[in-house]
């Protein structure tokens, strides 16, 4: 493996005593972003606590680069068993619909991993689908709106498959959130309500409506949500199941229209 520069060292150091959990390779990519006055300025603003993807513009996703912006929601890697989720669960040249898609990072790489899918992605917030456009194919389709209100009428029903990483914190436990999201991240992106399923409920009581006979919803939860997620799901008439990848501790419900 080839040496670090110099200031690797110092930086990392300076990171992990601000409570980086992954200094060095935080250090790593600050080292390849800038130098002189301007690494230096953006050290300062990430021992601050401003997410790192926010001050060098990307976040590593699925094996890409999603560009991403100030006050959004940064993608995690516990998304990516949506992305696996929703690229197996989809037939060739089936319509899939990223909802709540924030910077467009789980509608892009699906469309990278199955080019023979006609993605959508679709979000209440304009920024968010600004982003979107930046990092989906040009022949992908971005709308703006809450849900699935947004979408033309002509996909009623011709939805087969429609994935949401929707809030899905509850409103009591953001405070106990990490500082770079409760504090850079808009409240919005991460208030699930009371019980932390509340938008769920919404998207799930809607998509029986825009899914092919056959088509899955799947959401991202977590641990203690997932069986209020499936709960969602089966008032609203789809046949659920939890999934759960113990890489990376990342939930899922997949429900069914059956």
């Amino acid at each position: 493996m080839a040496a670090r520069p110099a200031p690797h060292a110092r930086i990392a150091a300076r990171l992990q005593a601000a409570g980086c959990v992954f200094a060095e390779d935080e250090a790593d990519v600050l080292l390849d972003s800038a130098s002189g006055d301007e690494l230096e300025a953006l050290v300062a603003r990430r021992v601050a606590g401003e997410p790192l993807e926010v001050l060098v513009g990307w976040a590593a996703f699925a094996g890409m680069r999603i560009v991403v912006a100030p006050g959004l929601f940064v993608p995690r890697l516990r998304s990516e068993l949506l992305v696996r989720l929703a690229a197996t669960a989809a037939a060739t040249a089936s319509v899939v619909a990223d909802i709540c898609c924030g910077t467009g990072a789980i509608a892009t790489a699906i469309a990278h991993r199955r080019p023979d899918l006609t993605v959508i992605a679709a979000d209440i917030d304009a920024e968010a689908t600004a982003c979107a456009r930046r990092n989906l194919p040009d022949d992908a389709t971005v709308y703006v709106g809450d849900l699935l209100s947004p979408l033309p009428e002509s996909m009623r029903g011709r939805l087969d498959v429609i994935v949401a990483n929707a809030p899905y914190v509850p409103t009591g436990e953001i405070a106990l959130m990490p500082r770079e999201a409760r504090e850079h991240e808009r409240l919005e992106t991460l208030d699930g309500g009371p019980d932390g399923v509340g938008i769920q409920r919404r998207l799930l009581d809607h998509s029986l409506d825009w899914l092919t006979e056959g088509g899955t919803v799947i959401v991202e939860t977590s641990r203690r949500q997932a069986d209020l997620s499936l709960a969602a799901a089966e008032a609203s008439g789809l046949r659920g199941r939890i999934e759960h990848d113990g890489d990376s501790d990342a939930w899922a419900m997949a429900a069914t229209r059956h």
